[in-house]
């Protein structure tokens, strides 16, 4: 069953590169980091987000599909 929710997990994500998101991460003990992006690429196990930092650096930060099933990681499509 796991098998099958973390391959329609990567196609949702593949469905959606190029799209802006927003992302949620939980950095433990009650901490989250928000930021904004956009979907660069879908690996196998991974996928990468290009988020601005503050001014006009960016940054390519990478998470696994796994992160997003243990809702470690959530996306939100921005519209």
């Amino acid at each position: 069953m796991q098998r099958k929710d973390l391959i329609s997990v990567r196609r949702a994500v593949d469905a959606n590169i190029g799209r802006r998101v927003r992302v949620k991460s939980n950095k433990g003990r009650h901490k989250y980091s928000i930021a904004e992006g956009v979907i660069e690429q879908s690996y196998p196990s991974i996928f990468t987000v290009k988020v601005n930092v503050e001014g006009d650096t960016n940054r390519l930060v990478s998470y696994s599909y796994t992160d997003i099933l243990t809702r470690d990681v959530q996306l939100v499509i921005c519209e």
